[in-house]
């Protein structure tokens, strides 16, 4: 899935088995280390991968972080489906009712429709003047500009 052309088009660069094996250390070393990290999404019928979703704190620094972020990559045969946005809603219940965080953030190249359609049905807002340079990729890249959603926890009834 990390190797595919389209699952990782607003991505920097596809990753092969060896990257993708170091990111799943940095996921499990999420889980030990602050209590959430990415989940396998599994179809229920046959338990067959589709993807992940979850809760990450980014590697880089930027005006925003120390932050959480929200994520999900799904192989393309289940985008369209609505596995992205049932992971998100049940990884933001998680990072607000159990982890008690109080702001989850979600980030994109703007030419990304498909993820920023998920972040605004999760409730998320996007202020332009949020919108920022990833620190990671060098002036002049294509994806460097990301568009910065936000959500915070809901207000008690």
């Amino acid at each position: 899935m990390n190797a595919d052309p389209r699952v990782m088009e607003f991505l920097p660069t596809r990753l092969d088995r060896s990257a993708t094996e170091a990111m799943m250390a940095r996921v499990d070393a999420s889980f030990e280390t602050n209590g959430f990290g990415l989940w396998a999404v599994e179809l229920r019928e046959d338990n067959t991968f589709a993807g992940y979703v979850g809760l990450l704190r980014p590697s880089f620094r930027t005006g925003f972080t120390p932050c959480v972020e929200i994520g999900w990559r799904l192989a393309p045969e289940f985008w369209g489906r609505g596995y992205a946005t049932e992971g998100a809603e049940a990884a933001l219940r998680f990072g607000f009712e159990t982890v008690g965080l109080d702001e989850i953030l979600s980030w994109t190249v703007p030419a990304n429709v498909r993820s920023r359609r998920i972040m605004t049905k999760l409730g998320m807002t996007h202020d332009p003047r949020d919108d920022f340079d990833h620190p990671l990729l060098p002036e002049g890249h294509p994806l460097r500009r990301h568009v910065l959603y936000r959500i915070r926890r809901p207000e008690s009834p």
